[in-house]
């Protein structure tokens, strides 16, 4: 740039330094004209030099700040009468253009996110490694780890690597720590960063069809006891009439007893039968949790000194505060211990409670020493029960009380020693967090 600038001007120089050295003038006048003449010659054209370098490097400066990702730097002069003010306004354009479009990006991002968090089923995203780069809250719920613990890990690891293979959608199941079932798997794929990436999707319908189960019960129970309660209250109170009106004329014949025993006789039974449709009408009428800070530690030693027909230990566990329905918390843990000291009664043993916590959630165990669980498909069916005498709601009420919390609830085998284990886990934030 230099070289041409000067060459540009050279023969104007040339000719001005030729007619100047031959005017009549002395030497010295001569000597210091041709200085000054070069010079500003010289001059000149260092500072078209420095204009023309100058610019550039203003250019090239904001260029690579848009290459940084820098979209706040602006160039001066930015008019469109000259080209190079133009060139200037162009290159702010474009950067209010591309600051525009990362707003965009990122508001768009949040919005996912904020999507991802909402729904209630897990997503996940692998790499062309396997390695987990993405997850939600519902994905850290079935995998019962929390998201900053799980990204970076691979799909072997996490459990998850059926769920990268085979044709989609499909049904599968899995046995995962925060639930274990039947999920249908959706799996696509997408490019980030130019690499490919499998977006997975597994939904519970362990908890759907569960959860439409619950309503169809729910149904089934109000049914029933709507008349089964019409058919009881008046059958009780006939044969109390009845038996009133025999025991003021006097019993005298054996028959006559007979009677009186008999009346008595269905009169306790339908007594009976209809605690027992008020006991399962306890399902049908389970409120709302109304959640209030809890203490764990202190909760669950209230709940061990409650069972006093065996050795309840508490293992302990961090301090914690849990937002939960107190009383249905209350509920659940006794059932659970209870259930946990009626397994272990049968066998001398003893009950083991201990929890652990994590910054999202709480984990409960409850191992007994007892027999174990003989068939586990029917813990949860209402009506059924293995204990004489037992109602068979107790369990489906607590698994009822857990997943209103947003948690779960699962029984299963010890597998290092005799008895039963089992393991609830619930939101510390409460439900819906």
């Amino acid at each position: 740039m230099t070289l041409l600038a000067l060459a540009a001007g050279a023969p104007a120089v040339l000719v001005s330094l030729l007619f100047l050295w031959m005017l009549p003038h002395r030497a010295s006048v001569r000597l210091t004209l041709s200085l000054l003449t070069v010079g500003v010659w010289a001059g000149c054209a260092l500072a078209l030099r420095t204009r023309v370098v100058t610019s550039l490097q203003t250019l090239s400066n904001l260029l690579a700040a848009l290459r940084e990702g820098d979209y706040s730097i602006r160039a001066r002069g930015a008019d469109r009468s000259s080209p190079l003010g133009l060139a200037y306004h162009e290159v702010n354009a474009l950067a209010d253009m591309l600051r525009q479009q990362r707003l965009d990006a990122r508001e768009a991002m949040g919005l996912l996110r904020r999507v991802m968090e909402a729904i209630d089923i897990a997503v996940f995203a692998f790499d062309d490694r396997g390695r987990l780069n993405l997850i939600n809250r519902g994905g850290e719920a079935l995998l019962g780890v929390p998201g900053e613990r799980a990204v970076g890990l691979s799909a072997q690891s996490l459990g998850l690597a059926e769920a990268l293979t085979g044709g989609t959608p499909r049904m599968v199941e899995m046995a995962l720590p925060g639930r274990a079932g039947r999920l249908e798997l959706r799996r696509g794929t997408y490019r980030w960063e130019g690499l490919p990436h499998q977006l997975v999707v597994l939904t519970d319908l362990t908890r759907s069809l569960r959860e439409e189960e619950r309503l169809a019960f729910q149904r089934l129970v109000r049914v029933l006891s709507h008349e089964i309660n019409n058919s009881l209250a008046p059958i009780k109170s006939i044969a109390g009439s009845l038996r009133a009106t025999l025991a003021r004329t006097g019993a005298t014949q054996e028959a006559d007893m007979d009677l009186v025993e008999g009346l008595g006789v269905i009169e306790s039974r339908a007594e009976t039968l209809g605690r027992f449709i008020q006991a399962y009408a306890r399902l049908t009428r389970l409120p709302r949790p109304t959640p209030r800070p809890v203490e764990v530690a202190a909760t669950m030693r209230r709940i061990a000194s409650l069972e006093t027909r065996t050795r309840v230990e508490v293992m302990g566990g961090p301090e914690a505060s849990l937002l939960a329905d107190p009383d249905q918390l209350d509920a659940l843990l006794t059932n659970l211990v209870r259930n946990a000291a009626d397994a272990a009664l049968e066998t001398g043993g003893g009950v083991r409670v201990s929890w652990s916590a994590d910054p999202d959630w709480l984990a409960v165990r409850i191992e007994d020493e007892g027999p174990g669980l003989a068939d586990m498909s029917n813990l949860f069916v209402p009506f059924f029960t293995t204990k004489p005498g037992g109602t068979g709601i107790g369990l489906a009420l607590c698994r009822q009380i857990a997943e209103a919390h947003g948690g779960t609830l699962s029984l299963a085998n010890r597998e290092q020693a005799r008895g039963c284990a089992a393991a609830l886990r619930l939101p510390l934030r409460g439900p819906g967090a």
